[in-house]
């Protein structure tokens, strides 16, 4: 009677379970760290004269971002990154802490994070 009402042993329905809970974890963690985003960033410090955006451009271009990065008037540097949410917290850490290698950060601030779906630029470029 009861194997009539569970043809399946107990070893497959325990490995099933455990095969799907894995997958959807899984899934849910890739999916979080695969969402675009794109963020605007300005950068404060001895950040002018010292390579910092060429710096920013091959640390971004090493973590496949898009977007830009330039002076201002106000000895800082500012731009726009896009990638995946991965990707783009690692640049967020870097643009605080490395920055190039003479050059001072005081602060980093980060404004008008939001999901994307597409790209908006093509590659990342230092604006002059």
């Amino acid at each position: 009677m009861i194997k009539s009402l569970f043809p399946f042993n107990a070893k497959f329905l325990i490995c099933a379970t455990i095969f799907f809970t894995y997958c959807t974890i899984h899934t849910a963690n890739m999916s979080s760290a695969d969402t675009l985003l794109s963020v605007d960033f300005e950068v404060f410090g001895r950040v002018q004269g010292v390579f910092f955006r060429k710096y920013t451009e091959k640390e971004a271009k090493r973590l496949n971002l898009k977007g830009w990065c330039m002076n201002t008037k106000q000895d800082t540097v500012k731009g726009i990154i896009e990638g995946t949410t991965r990707n783009v917290e690692e640049m967020k850490i870097w643009l605080q802490e490395t920055g190039s290698p003479s050059s001072r950060i005081d602060k980093a601030v980060f404004s008008n994070q939001k999901t994307i779906t597409q790209y908006t630029y093509d590659s990342f470029k230092i604006k002059r």
